[in-house]
């Protein structure tokens, strides 16, 4: 979900749909997880790396598939029931900015809850327009466990520190190691990631080899830290912008995990992924935009949601599988 300052602030006033185009043969965009895509040129034998994979396999897919607006490059998604893991990572409890919070872990906990939640949810079921060779994506998941994690890797953290942080969890034992799984790192208001938090993205999602393991991790910081590039709106329907504008980030990276957790699987020939293509759109809204709007229901909270890629009928965004395509 990375993108430029000022196309975050643009997007907020104007979203555009995006749709797949031609490439020419040897090349085509692949995505990084960050909500931006990088060329490849990929050797005919196609060996450049699991996010490449081959061009003629690529070409294949593009000549022969309905794409929908978005095209399938051979790579894995996640089936069955995927379980979503938190660290929670700086001062949860008395932070810098008021949703530094308990109140805010209540709200995200609340957001990945088993029964009520957004795992499996009219929204989450979009997704289930994807699937593999062998596999289709559920739009299940739920949260298993949570821990903390006191600035291991400091208050500027690096994308390995970032790998480090998830890795030093689940090695210590206080998460279980699980490959069907997405790990979220969710870091206080005074954290920066330095590879872009705030000024290129707000959030990402990636996969390493971590003990043995290919581990989907993502990172969401709050965005608090920078309310006017990663927040849609700062009176928000819980009275806590930090953690509203934190529910829509992590949705739309559980999105792009779900149908493209090796960043080899499903995206556009500009390289965005299902989360990225519908960014900062909404759908239809109660209230209004700014004033505490909300466009989705989770047990007893509201939430303001972006939609979903939905891969079926064309392509579009929407709010629920097989609902109306909306483009802002």
């Amino acid at each position: 979900m990375k993108r430029t300052l000022t196309s975050l602030l643009v997007v907020l006033i104007s979203a555009v749909s995006l749709h797949a185009q031609a490439v020419r043969a040897a090349m085509h965009m692949v995505p990084t997880g960050k909500g931006w895509a990088v060329m490849s040129d990929v050797p005919e034998d196609g060996n450049q790396g699991d996010a490449v994979g081959s061009v003629n396999a690529w070409q294949t897919v593009a000549r022969t598939t309905d794409s929908n607006g978005i095209l399938y490059h051979g790579g894995s998604v996640m089936g069955g029931i995927v379980h979503v893991y938190f660290i929670w990572y700086g001062d949860w409890t008395n932070g810098a900015k008021k949703s530094d919070s308990q109140q805010t872990v209540s709200l995200l906990d609340a957001l990945y809850a088993r029964t009520g939640g957004l795992g499996g949810s009219k929204l989450a079921l979009i997704n289930s327009t994807y699937a593999d060779t062998t596999k289709t994506v559920t739009g299940s998941f739920y949260l298993v466990q949570s821990t903390t994690e006191d600035y291991s890797q400091g208050k500027n953290l690096t994308d390995a520190g970032v790998k480090a942080v998830v890795t030093k969890a689940i090695q210590s034992g206080r998460l279980p190691k699980d490959a069907n799984a997405l790990y979220f790192v969710l870091t206080s208001s005074d954290v920066n990631e330095t590879s872009g938090f705030c000024t290129k993205y707000c959030g990402w999602h990636d996969h390493s080899t971590i003990l043995g393991s290919d581990v989907k991790y993502s990172f969401v910081g709050n965005p608090d830290r920078c309310a006017m590039s990663c927040e849609a709106q700062l009176q928000s329907p819980n009275g806590n912008s930090g953690a509203d504008g934190m529910a829509s980030i992590m949705a739309h990276e559980t999105s792009e995990a779900l149908t493209n957790p090796d960043l080899n699987a499903w995206y556009d020939a500009s390289g965005n992924e299902n989360g990225d293509k519908c960014a900062w759109t909404w759908g239809p809204l109660h209230g209004s935009l700014g004033y505490g709007a909300y466009n989705q229901t989770f047990g007893t909270h509201n939430y303001l949601i972006q939609m979903i890629w939905e891969n079926t009928r064309g392509g579009g965004c929407d709010q629920a599988k097989g609902g109306k395509f909306y483009n802002q």
